[in-house]
Formats: C-alpha cells, sequence, structure tokens
C-alpha cells in the first residue's frame, strides 16, 4: 500500500469515527474531502470539487427527486391512505388477521402513489393502531407490521431511494425500477402470509374486525374499494406506466405525478394554499438534505478514488479467496450493518460507490446489484440504533412500549433477510421484468429496421445500383 493510499484509508476512518459521534453528514465529507485531498494533491482538490459538484447538477435523473417528494406530500393531503384503509378494512373484515392485511395491503399501495416511509408509518399508526388496541390485536405483532408495511415504500416504485441509486451505480433507472417489482412485491406477499398464517393457528393474535364496525352492505363495501383504489391506478399509470413504457423520462413522469396528486387534492376538496406552500417548504428541505449529501459524498468519493483507496479496496476484496457468491454475502453484510448506524441516503451516496465496483469485477449484473443492495436498505428502518419507524409509529401510538415495537419489528426483519436470501439464490425475481421490458425494446427496434431497411432495399432493386 502506498502513501497516498493510506492517506486515503485514515481519511475513511476519520470520516467513520466522526459521523459516530454526531457530526453532521455533510459537512464532515467536505470538510475532510478538502483537508486530505489538499495534503494528497494540493490546490488541484479544489478544481475536482468544482467538477465534481458541476457533473452531479448536470445528472437529469436527480431532477425527479423534489417531484417525487412533493407528489408525497401531496398524497398526504389528498387523504389517499384514508380511503384505501377503509376500503380494505371493509373488504377483510371477516378475515382473522384482517387488520394486518389491511395494513400491509395498504401500505403496498400508497407505497407505490406517494413512495414515503415516515408518513406512511405515522398515517397507518393513526388509523389502525387505535382499531387494533380496541379489537384485541397483539402489541407486537401489529407494531411490526404497520413498521415493516411503512418501510416498503422506499422499495416499491417510484422510490426517491432507487432514483438517487441509479445515477450512482450508472444504471437506467426504468430498469431498476422494474427490478425492484418482483422483490417489493415478495416481500409484501411475505409479510401477509406470516400474519395469517399465525392468525389461523392462533386467532387471538388477531381477531376478525367487530361486526358492528362493519358496512351493513356489499354495495358500500365495493364503492368504498372503487373510490380507494382509483386515485391509486390513476397516478400509478401516471408515473410509472410513462417511465416504464419509454413514454417519458423519470424526471417528466415525477411532474406528472406531482400535478396528478395536485388535482386528486382539488377532486376531493381538500385544496388549500396553505397546505400547498407547506408541501413545498418539506419537499424542499428533504430535497436540500439529500442532493446536498449527494454533493458532497460526490466530492469525497472523487478525493478517495484519486487517492487510490478505493481501487486498492476493491482490488484486495476480489483477490479474497472467497467465491463470487461468498464475496457478494460479505459486501451485502456489510450494507446491512451499516444500516443500523446510518440512513439510505447516506450509504448509497457514501458507500455504495465503494462496494459497487467490487459487484462489477465479479461479474454481477449492476441492476440486480441495486435491487438487492436495496432490499438490504429497507431495514435501515426497522434495524436499531436508529430505526426511524419506531419513533414515528411511537409519536402516534404512545400506548405502545418502544421495546414490544423494537421486538414486533425484528420479526418482520428475519422475513426481509429471507427475501434477500431468495433473491440471491433465485435472481429471476428481480431480473424478470426488466428482461422482459429489454425484449419488447429490442422487439420494436428491430421492428422499426425493417419498416425502414425494406423500402431502402426494395428502391435499390428498381433503380439499380446507379
Amino acid at each position: 500500500m502506498t502513501g497516498l493510499e493510506l492517506l486515503g484509508l485514515f481519511m475513511l476512518l476519520v470520516m467513520l469515527g466522526a459521523i459516530f459521534i454526531g457530526l453532521p453528514i455533510s459537512f464532515t465529507l467536505l470538510f475532510l474531502a478538502g483537508v486530505f485531498g489538499y495534503i494528497g494533491m494540493g490546490p488541484r482538490v479544489l478544481s475536482l470539487a468544482y467538477l465534481q459538484t458541476i457533473g452531479i447538477m448536470k445528472q437529469d435523473e436527480l431532477v425527479a427527486v423534489p417531484m417525487f417528494i412533493l407528489m408525497g406530500f401531496i398524497c398526504d393531503q389528498a387523504g389517499l391512505m384514508e380511503r384505501l384503509f377503509r376500503a380494505f378494512r371493509d373488504l377483510f373484515a371477516p378475515l382473522k388477521g384482517a387488520l394486518y392485511v389491511v395494513v400491509i395491503v395498504t401500505a403496498t399501495l400508497f407505497g407505490i402513489a406517494a413512495g414515503t416511509v415516515g408518513a406512511t408509518v405515522a398515517l397507518l399508526g393513526i388509523m389502525a393502531g387505535p382499531m387494533m388496541i380496541r379489537s384485541g390485536y397483539d402489541v407486537r405483532m401489529s407494531a411490526g407490521a404497520i413498521a415493516a408495511g411503512g418501510t416498503l415504500g422506499i422499495l416499491i416504485p417510484p422510490s426517491v431511494m432507487l432514483v438517487v441509486m441509479a445515477p450512482v451505480l450508472d444504471i437506467s433507472i426504468i430498469d431498476l425500477y422494474a427490478a425492484a417489482f418482483g422483490p417489493g412485491f415478495l416481500l409484501s406477499g411475505m409479510f401477509i402470509a406470516y400474519t395469517l398464517i399465525r392468525c389461523h393457528f392462533n386467532p387471538k393474535l388477531g381477531p376478525p374486525v367487530p361486526i358492528e364496525e362493519r358496512p351493513e352492505s356489499m354495495k358500500i363495501v365495493l364503492w368504498e374499494c372503487l373510490v380507494g383504489l382509483v386515485p391509486v391506478t390513476v397516478l400509478t399509470i401516471v408515473t410509472l406506466g410513462a417511465i416504464l413504457a419509454g413514454i417519458t423520462t423519470a424526471a417528466e413522469a415525477a411532474a406528472l405525478g406531482a400535478l396528478g396528486a395536485i388535482l386528486l387534492v382539488i377532486l376531493y376538496g381538500k385544496f388549500t394554499w396553505s397546505g400547498l406552500l407547506q408541501a413545498c417548504y418539506s419537499t424542499m428541505a428533504t430535497t436540500s438534505m439529500v442532493l446536498l449529501l449527494a454533493v458532497a459524498s460526490n466530492v469525497f468519493g472523487a478525493v478517495f478514488a484519486w487517492l487510490g483507496t478505493a481501487s486498492w479496496m476493491t482490488n484486495a476484496l476480489l483477490a479474497s479467496p472467497l467465491p463470487a457468491w461468498g464475496t457478494m454475502t460479505l459486501l451485502l453484510t456489510l450494507i446491512f450493518l451499516l444500516g443500523w448506524p446510518f440512513e439510505w441516503p447516506a450509504i448509497v451516496f457514501i458507500f455504495l460507490p465503494m462496494l459497487a465496483p467490487v459487484a462489477k469485477g465479479l461479474g454481477y449484473d449492476m441492476v440486480w446489484f441495486g435491487c438487492i443492495v436495496a432490499v438490504v436498505l429497507q431495514t435501515a428502518f426497522l434495524s436499531p440504533p436508529v430505526a426511524m419507524s419506531a419513533y414515528y409509529l411511537k409519536q402516534v401510538v404512545r400506548e405502545w412500549n418502544l421495546r414490544l415495537i423494537y421486538r414486533g419489528m425484528a420479526d418482520f426483519m428475519v422475513i426481509q433477510v429471507l427475501c434477500v436470501v431468495l433473491v440471491l439464490i433465485f435472481p429471476a425475481i428481480a431480473m424478470w421484468f426488466p428482461g422482459w421490458l429489454q425484449a419488447r425494446r429490442d422487439a420494436e427496434r428491430k421492428k422499426v429496421q425493417i419498416e425502414y431497411v425494406m423500402p431502402a432495399k426494395v428502391a435499390a432493386s428498381v433503380l439499380g445500383p446507379n
């Protein structure tokens, strides 16, 4: 190891120590990049920082970040989750463990519409928490279902995490979105199956919804389902459908989605200028945090790479005696452990650029790698000591003990680990949809080529070589 590589390794260790003691991540990264970069490369570090910042500003994919965030905040005001929750509560009322199913299905569909975690967990806690307490549901499983269901929003498109992960891995946002559908819905189905199986063998964990709280007729149930599902379907077609069909870019689809959410608020009669202004303020605060971290981590990563430490780490991991699957398991375990103290933006922007070259060097498809990393990163909201879902839930359901909330989330974390193992063993879970889309694109491209080439050949045969 050369002197510059040692300097880069020391910079990495100082960064980890500074973040662990609570220093602001973005400013810490910029400060360390400036100091260690100046020691290693002199005044050129300023030019490097400038070029990296300009490079981030030119990434069109990041334009979608504020639009998707705004769409999520607007969806909260539109009351989409309340309508979904009421619809599925009436539909599944006679089922044992009905409220568990309602919580997870609502979180899954609302995650498609909004892609937020904090708002989803809080709203589910407000709506489902008191009802679960009245119905005698198990506190541990109830808390776990709400917290775990709420985290599905960062995995199921249109996830902001996937938007920022795609340029970091230098892959198409369309392919990453398509890959996330399989594990996302698989995980949702596993959550539902787990709760239903446990309630089947122990009905005390989740009795059916009381008769007095059920609707009077099936007509009311069908109407609530229609009203609850149509808005989500429209937003899904406007955003994801346009992206996956190749009609619009992610940024354009995000803008259409935000506009669609505003129109829904108007149609539901809940539009206020103060509410829109508050949504814009919240969007600016969240977007500023994400993009400042993107710039800071990009500058830090550039200095780290210039010092040669990144290449040294990649070569060391590739030269390890472990088989490819063993090295991949090591990488995913490291990301899982990083999810305990760090939230996903720090991991995506700081650590993923260091680990991705190893996965690429092992011959793994980067879309698949991005997808499985997203599933692992989902545990950042369920694993202590950060475990933001626990704090969101505790704030709105104060009757539940934080220790029981953690224990409930731990049960669902086991299911998430099982999902990661399944995606590792069966990559087609993530890759079937991107492969299908690619086959369609290839077929359309071939069709266009035939339409243009064939007339040219006919004309050449008629007119001759001259």
